[in-house]
């Protein structure tokens, strides 16, 4: 089982990579499966790779319950 957990892009390195952080952890990921991302956008990354670009209000709420729940 995967939990996904929103990721904010903090750096756009080329057209195929990003760095993202979360909780103070920065990674640097693969956009390749994503179009049309920029630095402040939240992604859904699995093994290195974005899978999805999400809504920015929604990613908000999903890490505000997930520090009620004590998970980040």
């Amino acid at each position: 089982m995967c939990l996904a957990i929103p990721t904010q892009v903090i750096q756009i390195l080329n057209d195929e990579q990003a760095v993202v952080q979360l909780g103070g952890i920065e990674k640097t990921i693969n956009l390749a499966f994503v179009a049309d991302i920029d630095v402040g956008d939240y992604v859904i990354v699995h093994v290195g790779y974005a899978l999805a670009k999400l809504d920015s209000v929604e990613a908000e709420k999903t890490l505000a319950v997930m520090r009620e729940m004590s998970i980040l």
